[in-house]
């Protein structure tokens, strides 16, 4: 699968293209290669890479350290857009292999809320130095969150199911702010990001509601669980479920919501992520 970075910058490592057939993965980078391990930063459902380059990768690469950011296929400027619908979660988990694989070394993965359940997926097989799991789905699935869901926004749920197609559940700024921000993000935040945001695959939806779960017990990777204390799409106590699968506890960032990347505030999670790595 070849890997793509998009845009330039300077300081950007520019990454081996794997041999593999498959859709050309954007791959955005900061940082020069070192001694330690590069970090691996997979985005949640609805976004791309382009959430992390709010701050996240220059903050990170600040550190010393070589990072990158992916958009899954079908995603941000990565390729496929027009095949979503029948993308399965095992694609993504290939889209992770293939870009880990072309690093210098094994990363520290870092995923957000869908990302996140990727990750641990991932682990279940592949390997890594480590692994962020940043506002977590959990790895027994999304069923119980989407019935929070439907008693939140019926009528958008009932389209989204009817239609093949989640992107009714954040059709208008109000929904993505109610599920992502905090009412701290200023409205004109919230729009800019809103227009980026774009629909998810149903059969992967499926895939995490009950198809294709998780199982801890296979993974034995140094995990950090961070989550945010006004997160409206998964509660404390899912996210304290991810952490007891994983043999650690589960730290809580007052005042921020899900989206803790580009949430006011985002600089000290980047430095808590940034911190554990360097004590791996």
């Amino acid at each position: 699968m070849p890997v793509q970075r998009r845009i330039p910058m300077a300081d950007a490592l520019s990454l081996s293209p794997s041999k593999t057939q498959g859709p050309r993965i954007e791959v955005l980078s900061r940082g020069t290669d070192s001694a330690r391990p590069p970090l691996l930063l997979v985005h949640g459902a609805w976004h791309a890479a382009w959430c992390w380059v709010e701050g996240f990768l220059d903050h990170l690469a600040a550190q010393g350290r070589e990072v990158h950011a992916l958009s899954l296929r079908r995603y941000g400027g990565s390729d496929g857009h027009d095949r979503l619908r029948r993308t399965r979660v095992r694609d993504y988990v290939n889209d992770v292999t293939q870009v880990a694989g072309s690093l210098p070394r094994p990363p520290i993965l870092v995923g957000h809320s869908m990302g996140a359940f990727i990750v641990q997926k991932y682990l279940e097989t592949g390997t890594a130095a480590g692994a962020v799991l940043l506002a977590p789905m959990p790895h027994y699935g999304f069923a119980s969150t989407a019935i929070r869901f439907l008693l939140n926004d019926p009528i958008g749920v009932l389209k989204a199911n009817l239609s093949g197609s989640l992107k009714p559940v954040i059709s208008t700024p109000g929904k993505a702010r109610r599920l992502f921000f905090s009412a701290r993000m200023p409205d004109h935040e919230v729009e800019r990001h809103f227009v980026r945001l774009q629909d998810e695959a149903f059969l992967a939806y499926l895939d995490v509601m009950c198809l294709d779960l998780c199982k801890p017990s296979r993974v034995t990777t140094p995990i950090l669980v961070l989550s945010a204390e006004d997160d409206a799409i998964f509660t404390r106590r899912q996210v304290e479920a991810v952490a007891r699968a994983h043999r650690t506890t589960a730290e809580f960032f007052p005042d921020m919501a899900h989206d803790m990347m580009l949430e006011k505030g985002w600089e000290a999670v980047a430095t808590r992520i940034g911190g554990w790595a360097d004590d791996l």
